[in-house]
Order: structure tokens, then C-alpha cells, then sequence
């Protein structure tokens, strides 16, 4: 997951339901290699859904998707063959 989409998942309604506070604090220390995280989900549209590179990015950064930063995306992108 993306640092932001597991802080909208701490304080959804419909998910944790963590204060924002309290939300923030858990991303603002969690140890992930958010790159890695957008690279295995890049790879995962490659293989199963056979989305081009820019479908890819699209997703990987939607609002409505996997809300990775633009530079996760891209690190995701440029790797996605390796």
C-alpha cells in the first residue's frame, strides 16, 4: 500500500476509524520502502491486467487507486521491466 493509502484507511469510516492524529503518527513511523510496495502493484497491473506503462502510472497515482506519490510511480515505472 502507499503511506496514503493506509493513513485513509486508519481513519475511514468504514475501515479502522483512528483519529487523523493518530493516523498521521502510524505513517509518519512506519518503515516501508513505499517504492517497493508501488514496483510489486506496477508489476501486479503488468502481469494480470496487461496495462501499458501510462495506465500503470495513472492508477498508481489516481485518487481513486493506489495514491502513490508521482516519484513512487515513476521509480515503479522505470523498473518495471528488471
Amino acid at each position: 500500500m502507499s503511506k496514503q493509502g493506509i493513513y485513509d484507511q486508519l481513519i475511514s469510516e468504514h475501515g479502522e476509524k483512528f483519529t487523523e492524529d493518530e493516523a498521521q503518527y502510524a505513517v509518519d513511523n512506519i518503515k516501508a520502502d513505499f517504492n517497493k510496495n508501488a514496483l510489486i502493484k506496477a508489476k501486479n497491473y503488468q502481469d494480470s491486467m496487461k496495462m501499458s506503462s501510462a495506465a500503470i502510472r495513472d492508477q498508481l497515482t489516481s485518487k481513486h487507486g493506489e495514491k502513490f506519490t508521482k516519484e513512487e510511480a515513476d521509480y515503479a515505472i522505470k523498473n518495471l521491466d528488471k
